[in-house]
């Protein structure tokens, strides 16, 4: 049986989350051309993109799913050495291997950030220049931005401006993203205004009020992600897939020695500046130290690291970006396989059922749920449930990141799992 709602309690209110509702989400690498895009990319992906010392070697935004890295996922693997274990993750400490369903056909990965590698933007991209509409349009197509800033002097490495200066980049990069919205939501109002001409629904009229808002909001040089919209308000921002309404994570790319030595002449400037817009997320890296990395084998990476008293940003960049777009994940765990399934945070249980199959959903019935942290503290299922800590959660509950979870559903024709 399903575990009854206590009488006179709700589902605590949620804020609404801007974007997409969906568990297929994607980021796009955006800055300035020359700042390290695509080889941050070629990094992160190991694949040959082309990265060339002029702008717009990158035309077509390349793309690539990157696996999340995860040491509770290595943990439940040898908790419960399932059958796949030929497979097991502890072979590789940075990615997760694929595992085939025994219930399933296809292939099925683990958790894993879609990362695509866009063209550099450049002043008057929301009027076209340098190939600016087809490079916005991109970005339109992401549900968040890995925002790369240049913060290292090279005088063989051309800079479209001519000098480092990564404040001016930010102010560019964000004033054009801010034009290309205030340019949208004018042609939005203007449509909404022809149709409320003929038309006296009441819907076009809040829809022209939510507009107008956010215009404003806009033209105040505020970024529309930063406002405290309401839930009927975001209902309708959610369909216009805004510029500004993407959330950001700021990568500072330094050369290996600031990096080394966590100093930077631009990095207060650049934490300044981010403090003032919303105060998002800004993480040090270095694209030569990466290169460096990924040229050599294991062994010698992980003992230049040591050497030098440095360590690899990317499991970092990879997993805040992936937190950053609004994506948690859950475990099924057992001896047939250990397996994370990726959700859109706020996610309630039969909808997160239904990433596993359509029929989980369907006939949801119950979800039987512990956290990580307690399995772990306690050693075993069983402990777990002698200490009242394995739950059973019903259609309102909310999945949390790093829940482990066993459905219970029926369907007709079907059983019980």
């Amino acid at each position: 049986m399903p575990p009854k709602a206590a009488k006179g309690k709700e589902a605590p209110a949620e804020r609404p989350i801007l974007g997409r509702f969906s568990s297929h989400l994607k980021i796009g690498i955006v800055g300035l051309p020359n700042v390290g895009k695509s080889t941050l990319f070629n990094t992160l992906t190991k694949m040959s993109i082309p990265a060339e010392n002029f702008p717009f070697c990158t035309i077509e935004p390349n793309e690539a799913r990157v696996n999340i890295p995860d040491e509770r996922f290595e943990w439940l693997c040898q908790l419960y050495k399932p059958k796949n274990e030929s497979l097991n993750l502890k072979l590789f400490p940075l990615q997760f291997l694929f595992y085939m369903l025994s219930s399933v056909d296809a292939l099925e990965a683990s958790a894993f950030l879609q990362i695509h590698d866009i063209a550099g933007l450049v002043r008057g991209a929301h009027q076209g220049q340098g190939l600016g509409n087809n490079f916005l349009s991109h970005i339109r197509a992401v549900d968040g931005i890995f925002h790369v800033l240049r913060a290292f002097e090279d005088p063989d490495i051309i800079h479209v401006d001519d000098a480092v200066d990564p404040v001016r980049d930010l102010e560019t990069i964000s004033a054009e993203l801010r034009l290309k919205d205030i340019e949208f939501m004018e042609k939005k109002i203007e449509d909404l205004e022809k149709s409320m001409k003929r038309s006296n629904d009441k819907q076009l009229k809040i829809e022209h009020e939510c507009c107008q808002k956010v215009k404003a909001w806009l033209e105040d040089e505020k970024d529309v992600r930063l406002g405290d919209w309401k839930l009927a308000d975001v209902e309708i921002l959610n369909t216009f897939q805004l510029l500004t309404a993407k959330p950001v994570v700021y990568l500072v790319n330094m050369n290996e020695k600031d990096y080394q030595r966590k100093k930077n002449k631009f990095l207060p400037k650049i934490h300044a500046w981010v403090q003032e817009h919303g105060g998002e997320q800004i993480i040090p890296f270095s694209c030569a130290l990466e290169t460096n990395l990924a040229d050599m084998p294991p062994d010698e990476a992980l003992k230049y690291c040591e050497e030098n008293k440095v360590q690899s940003a990317l499991p970092k960049i990879i997993k805040t970006g992936f937190s950053a777009i609004n994506l948690i994940y859950f475990f099924t765990a057992g001896p047939d396989e250990v397996k994370c399934w990726q959700i859109r945070r706020q996610t309630k249980a039969p909808q997160a059922a239904g990433t596993i199959h359509t029929d989980f959903e369907r006939g949801f019935i119950c979800a039987e749920v512990m956290k990580f942290e307690d399995l772990k503290e306690l050693g075993s299922e069983s402990a777990v449930k002698a200490a009242g800590k394995y739950k059973q959660e019903g259609k309102t509950y909310v999945v949390q990141d790093g829940d482990i979870i066993f459905f219970k559903f029926n369907v007709s024709g079907g059983g019980k799992k």
